[in-house]
């Protein structure tokens, strides 16, 4: 089995080949509610700076958090997310008091 180092330079190798940064079209259509779920995976994966997030460099995982914006966007969920989030919030970060 491969140990975290080992598929961590793996993955890298892969990212590094001939044509790995060119744009592609992709046209899929899913429901709302997985538009939803991905933004949350991708926003969970983003964050955890220890798990497979670790190799990533700065300018892909900003690219990585546009394109989640971007899906909520066009799925119409940005606001629902916005309000989500508020919901998620520690009690202390809500209503901070004076």
């Amino acid at each position: 089995m491969m140990t975290p180092d080992d598929a961590a330079k793996v993955f890298d190798t892969i990212l590094s080949t001939p044509g790995m940064n060119e744009g592609v079209r992709i046209d899929i259509k899913i429901t709302r509610k997985n538009v939803l779920l991905l933004h949350r995976i991708m926003e969970c994966g983003l964050l955890n700076e220890k798990g497979s997030a670790a190799g990533i460099t700065e300018e892909s995982l900003q690219e990585l958090k546009m394109l989640g914006d971007e899906l909520l966007g066009r799925a119409g969920l940005t606001e629902l997310r916005e309000k989500l989030g508020v919901l998620s919030l520690p009690q202390k970060q809500q209503h901070p008091t004076p």
